[in-house]
């Protein structure tokens, strides 16, 4: 299933991102309120926080909360009524009439009391790491100092190390939330009774607790509250292989069956280019100049994509553009970039569209719900602009040097959900 970023409104109307990937029995995951999902997948190391192991064995939707990541980011109210409220809105796109609840951290409070008030819908509950401890104290030094506060943050969830995990999570709260929401949350946390909640829990339930240090006590007492509940301790194989015994779901990865012959599939970043108002260009240039023009265009984009580390499309591209394909996001923005200066030079003015998701390589083209939704985002642009959707975004926010400009929701036709776009802007620093 294609990675799309989707959106589900909350009862109250805010907007909230989520994700489904893999195939396999149905997972709901409940992150921590620290660090959005694109930024979670974007993690060149090893990442605490997305259950890479769950997504190769089920089928796995998780999301931001409001105010994180690709969500709402205007939102006041960050009550536990209001983090279930988000959980509902995106159970309900889940076909599954049962499925498992699986929450991290500070996300386990509000799985635990959507549990308690949906045991219709949830088969089990797994919480990992459910009683994080001494959160209350980072609420206030992530309002006096969110950059010491996020470092201190990154020493407690890497304590060994290595740096650049410890970096990369600093970098990652930074981008996905500002001080305000992340001590609101943390506040929220503090606040909430978990014991009250973990009595009521109605399903079987799995307590993932760490092997010492704090927290340790503090888990084991709500496991103890529990009607039904299992304790693993957090060492060895880790917790996804534990929730993935709970599940009763072999951990080991299926062997894959092998595509047909000259079908291959994989994510990939895609660049699609349109010439803007190209019907009355050529009126106003006659046949012969504008195929001349806009093949002369089209070697000099090809060129530019190649350089920028991607591989240009050699197959039929509907339009008169050309669409490239890219390992990196911010290779993608750096070639969209260097499109627009070109097509700048001449007569000929571009729409640039990019987005991310799985994709079928078959001979000398691509196929897929990702190049589809990348042309309509091209569509969307006025002539010399680049619209990329909120997973370029995410993927692209701390590593292409350019902005980003919220241009909202749009209905893109053929596409169930709408999808966000933002304008990129180039800064001073590029």
């Amino acid at each position: 299933m294609e990675p799309q970023i989707r959106y589900a409104r909350t009862t109250d109307g805010v907007s909230i991102a989520y994700m489904t990937t893999g195939e396999g029995p149905p997972v709901l995951y409940c992150p921590a309120h620290n660090i959005s999902v694109q930024q979670m997948l974007s993690a060149t190391g090893a990442s605490l926080f997305y259950p890479r192991e769950l997504a190769a064995r089920t089928r796995l939707t998780t999301f931001d909360h409001a105010g994180i990541g690709a969500s709402q980011r205007a939102v006041s109210d960050f009550s536990l009524d209001a983090q279930v409220r988000a959980v509902e809105a995106v159970a309900a796109r889940i076909a599954d009439n049962r499925f498992t609840l699986v929450a991290y951290g500070t996300g386990g409070a509000a799985a635990a009391l959507y549990a308690a008030r949906h045991q219709g819908r949830v088969r089990e509950l797994a919480c990992v790491f459910p009683a994080p401890p001494m959160i209350e104290r980072f609420a206030a030094e992530m309002r006096e100092n969110w950059s010491l506060a996020r470092r201190r943050l990154a020493g407690w969830a890497y304590p060994e190390g290595p740096v650049s995990s410890q970096r990369w999570y600093s970098n990652a709260m930074r981008e996905s939330m500002t001080a305000e929401v992340a001590a609101a949350y943390v506040e929220e946390f503090a606040r909430a009774d978990l014991k009250e909640i973990y009595r009521r829990i109605p399903v079987p339930t799995l307590l993932c607790v760490p092997a010492a240090g704090p927290g340790r006590e503090d888990a084991l007492v709500l496991a103890s509250l529990v009607p039904d509940c299992r304790v693993v301790v957090t060492e060895g194989a880790g917790p996804a292989a534990a929730v993935l015994e709970f599940m009763g779901v072999d951990a080991a990865p299926a062997n894959p069956s092998p595509a047909p012959t000259g079908d291959a599939r994989g994510t990939a970043i895609i660049l699609f280019t349109d010439i803007a108002e190209s019907t009355a260009l050529t009126e106003r240039m006659g046949d012969v100049a504008f195929r001349a023009a806009s093949r002369a265009l089209d070697d000099r984009l090809r060129a530019a994509i190649r350089d920028a580390g991607g591989t240009p499309v050699e197959g039929k591209v509907l339009g008169d553009g050309v669409m490239g394909v890219f390992a990196s996001a911010a290779q993608a923005i750096g070639a969209a970039l260097r499109c627009v200066e070109l097509s700048a030079e001449g007569a000929l003015r571009l729409h640039i569209g990019l987005h991310a998701g799985d994709v079928i390589k078959e001979a000398d083209n691509v196929y897929g719900g990702a190049v589809n939704i990348a042309s309509r985002i091209c569509g969307l642009c006025a002539p010399g602009e680049i619209l990329v959707s909120a997973t370029i975004r995410e993927l692209a926010r701390t590593s292409a040097g350019v902005a980003f400009e919220d241009r909202g929701e749009h209905a893109l036709k053929g596409i169930e959900d709408p999808v966000r776009v933002f304008a990129v802007r180039p800064t001073s620093n590029i």
